[in-house]
């Protein structure tokens, strides 16, 4: 199993990483959501391009198949670290039959959570059951623990959300760390483009003083985080993911194929085959170097 973070709020030293370089993590989102997006990610790691991903135990095409197909990746010499992408927003179905609100059988939409979550209008029993019930699911299927625990659409950070997953998670996996979306250091002045990222900094500053509390693991800092964009340049992105990355950090991308079930499911469809395309090709590698960075 890969190195996992050492300490309430970091991750262990690079002792054993490449000489002189400081190691991140780069984590595949939605891993589950569709089989392309499945074969793009298990296809980056056997090119150790990819350390870690984080599963949809909620999606649909999620089954114990492609679960076997990443967790064989690891026999021998392990390759990724594999993680819960807890999901509680649409398209997507509870888990549990007691979960609520919801929408036809699905989760409420992403507005329609983050309202609810602002204004305290959220069931912390309810909130807590699927949680557990999302983390059983992992467990029942890789037959272990997840190495970390992240969320879909960031929605672990949302108020009334956090408390439930810091609760389920000391319980239930102490040993796994938790995403915080903080940015190594946020730029003094605020942007239009940057207003997801400085959401999200805003987030995880709580996030983190009450994983602490929790005696609960997070990684130091986190990029990753831009607008879907038809004419998002992410090769150009990604070296300024690394600008101030510390050692242990953690890089969220989204890389795939598309298929019938991701377009029916996600709108983030062409650029996950635009990351695919950049992480897969020399200038990943190349980038990575030039900035000092290698895997974890």
């Amino acid at each position: 199993m890969l190195d996992r973070p050492s300490g309430r709020s970091g991750f262990s030293g690079a002792a054993d990483g490449v000489a002189g370089r400081r190691r991140i993590w780069l984590c595949a989102d939605d891993y589950g959501i569709s089989s392309s997006v499945n074969t793009a990610i298990r296809d980056l790691v056997v090119r150790r391009r990819l350390n870690a991903t984080s599963v949809m135990v909620v999606a649909p095409s999620f089954h114990r198949s492609e679960a076997h197909a990443l967790d064989v990746l690891n026999t021998g010499t392990a390759r990724v670290a594999i993680g819960l992408h807890l999901t509680l927003t649409a398209p997507f179905r509870p888990l549990g039959p007691a979960y609520g609100p919801v929408r036809d059988g699905a989760f409420l939409s992403l507005p329609a959570t983050i309202v609810r979550a602002f204004l305290h209008r959220l069931s912390h029993q309810a909130l807590k059951s699927e949680i557990a019930a999302q983390l059983r699911m992992f467990v029942h299927t890789f037959g272990r623990a997840p190495d970390f625990i992240d969320g879909h659409q960031h929605v672990h950070l949302f108020p009334q959300v956090r408390e439930a997953v810091l609760e389920v998670v000391r319980a239930n996996a102490p040993n796994a760390w938790l995403r915080q979306c903080g940015r190594p250091a946020a730029p003094r002045r605020f942007t239009l483009r940057d207003r997801k990222a400085w959401l999200l900094d805003l987030l995880s500053h709580d996030f983190r003083e009450r994983a602490d509390a929790f005696g609960l693991r997070t990684n130091p800092a986190f990029a990753g985080a831009y607008a879907f964009r038809d004419d998002a340049d992410f090769a150009a992105l990604f070296a300024g993911f690394l600008a101030e990355l510390p050692d242990g950090g953690v890089i969220m991308c989204h890389p795939g194929f598309v298929d019938a079930e991701l377009a029916r499911l996600d709108p983030l469809t062409t650029l996950r085959e635009r990351e695919y395309a950049f992480l897969a090709g020399q200038s990943f590698p190349d980038t990575l170097a030039s900035h000092g960075f290698a895997l974890a």
